[in-house]
């Protein structure tokens, strides 16, 4: 199958949230509802003219996905020019094969596409601050940092991850 019609054999956001019935529905609305966008980064996220597809591979259960997919959301909502679809995992491995890390399919992992579903990049699992912050090696850091990246605190940098790929 290509990736257009992979794409099209996508969920919306919604169904994705509705395959759960309470406490990763509302952590996962929950991030989303606290996501504060700051000037230049709307003006960024807006000022996208060109339309971008984006393919995500995620899991309602998945801490990962409950943090960025809405992240990922947020800006399709501030701009209709970017428009995701959702796929889970599971069943879908042999389309991750070029995304792995360390041999393993990583979720969420999302594929940025043009209009014509060529790729212009993805984003695999956490923002690249935090894997900066691991790749230094101390504890008290990579303990910090996770936390609060378990929070939400870190959304932003999701965001701003997506549009260094697709701006």
């Amino acid at each position: 199958m290509d990736i257009r019609k992979l794409y099209e054999n996508g969920m919306s956001f919604e169904e994705f949230i509705s395959s759960d019935d309470k406490s990763y529905k509302e952590k996962t609305l929950e991030i989303y509802n606290n996501i504060k966008i700051d000037g230049e980064m709307l003006q960024r996220i807006k000022s996208i003219d060109k339309k971008i597809n984006i393919l995500a591979f995620a899991e309602i259960w998945c801490p990962d996905c409950v943090l960025n997919v809405p992240a990922l959301k947020k800006i399709c909502d501030l701009n209709t020019n970017v428009n995701m679809k959702i796929l889970p995992r599971e069943g879908n491995e042999e389309y991750l094969e070029d995304y792995k890390v360390n041999g393993k399919a990583k979720i969420p992992t999302f594929i940025f596409m043009d209009k014509e579903f060529n790729v212009l990049g993805s984003f695999i699992e956490i923002p690249d601050v935090i894997k900066e912050i691991v790749a230094k090696g101390n504890q008290v850091d990579i303990i910090v940092a996770k936390r609060k990246y378990r929070k939400g605190e870190f959304t932003n940098e999701t965001i701003k991850d997506i549009l260094k790929k697709i701006c």
